[in-house]
């Protein structure tokens, strides 16, 4: 390809340049589907990751709201006191081996 087919071939050589750019706008065309295709049979995008995370955060925040709420009951119906509820959360905590605020272990008890 280029002008060295051009001055050589002349006419002709034009035609093989542009069957040469043909042929790869095609390849490129069928890797463009191939893409697509991927996206489509579930690859995700930036988009659908914000909205999934929207999603969950909308979810966390329900999740807050129920657990406050059943917290605040059962203290305001002396179920278990404050300083109960801060005992058995501390003691949660470190059974999963760290204090660090979070719980990876089963929500029912052993």
């Amino acid at each position: 390809m280029g002008w060295g087919r051009m001055l050589l071939l002349g006419n002709v050589g034009q035609q093989l340049d542009i069957g040469d750019l043909a042929r790869d706008v095609n390849q490129l065309a069928r890797e463009l589907d191939r893409v697509d295709q991927n996206v489509l049979a579930g690859h995700r995008t930036e988009q659908d990751i914000g909205r999934t995370l929207d999603r969950l955060e909308a979810e966390n925040q329900e999740l807050k709201l129920y657990l406050a709420a059943t917290v605040r009951l059962l203290v305001a119906k002396n179920v278990v006191t404050a300083t109960e509820l801060r005992a058995i959360v501390d003691e949660i905590d470190r059974s999963d081996g760290t204090a660090d605020g979070k719980f990876s272990g089963p929500v029912a008890p052993p």
